[in-house]
């Protein structure tokens, strides 16, 4: 069969678009293999990320490999600090390094014999009955604050003084515990107490700590009055008040056994506070 020229050159143009649309596709389609890997080919994470979620507990487990990089490149959580090897810090003592705050040791002032108060009325001056109520009583004196009054007897929460002779309310003045001897006991871990008080009138006034021989014991006075310290066999290490004029002491505790801190007053009473560290 024979063709005529247009025939052939139609015939010849489309073999060429036909080659290169071939061409074309051929190009595209080795682009799409480099940017799109098989899935088989695709790493483990790959894999996981373009798989999604599933119901498979076992899925969701990182590989091994990446629970190490995980752990390695992660820093330790606050919640859960990394562990490390040997006993726990808070089960050896002295390793947190916390200090005890030292425990404040205070005089009773209830349940005691007083035998002199202070008059301290927030409305002066404090009216002195005939009977210990206020019904039926009779105002026989009046005291202004700051007075100090010798009790005779504490009946109901009222002080029988002794002049002028009557009754008193007793939460209108202040007033201690005449004698007082109190032991002293630190906190857990501890090494400190504070002590501090008031004498008001006559009284004595003595705190007792329990000290190992070879112990080194300091007392600082965070007042003007320092208190005797008393072995347990009755000598004196020091706080003579007659001799010695001391804000501190220092010493070696030489016998094992109960140390007495003694504050003495004849007349009117003072205010102390004093530290005790034993170590």
């Amino acid at each position: 069969m024979s063709f005529t020229k247009g025939q052939i050159i139609t015939v010849s143009l489309a073999g060429v678009a036909t080659a290169v649309g071939v061409a074309v596709a051929t190009i595209q389609s080795g682009a799409m293999k480099q940017s799109n890997p098989p899935l088989a080919e695709s790493p483990a994470s790959t894999r996981n990320q373009i798989a999604g979620p599933t119901n498979n507990p076992e899925s969701r487990q990182p590989e091994p490999l990446q629970a190490q990089t995980q752990a390695a490149e992660s820093p330790p959580s606050q919640s859960q600090p990394a562990k490390t090897p040997g006993l726990q810090s808070s089960l050896v003592a002295g390793v947190s390094g916390q200090k005890v705050e030292p425990v404040v040791v205070t005089p009773p002032n209830s349940g005691c014999k007083i035998t002199q108060a202070v008059v301290s009325d927030p409305n002066p001056p404090l009216n002195v009955r005939s009977i210990p109520q206020v019904r039926g009583s009779q105002i026989v004196g009046k005291l202004k604050n700051n007075t100090f009054v010798s009790v005779a007897e504490e009946q109901n929460g009222w002080l029988r003084i002794t002049d002028p002779p009557g009754w008193i309310a007793k939460n209108r003045t202040e007033s201690s515990c005449s004698n007082v001897n109190q032991q002293i006991n630190f906190r857990p871990g501890g090494d400190e107490a504070i002590v501090k008080g008031r004498i008001i009138g006559g009284g004595s006034h003595s705190y007792r700590i329990r000290a190992i021989k070879g112990q080194t014991m300091t007392v600082r006075t965070r007042k003007d009055v320092f208190p005797q310290i008393i072995a347990p066999g009755g000598k004196l290490l020091a706080g003579n008040p007659y001799e010695e004029n001391l804000t501190e002491w220092t010493g070696k505790i030489p016998v094992t056994g109960n140390y007495t801190f003694q504050l003495d007053s004849n007349f009117r009473g003072y205010e102390y506070e004093f530290s005790v560290q034993v170590r």
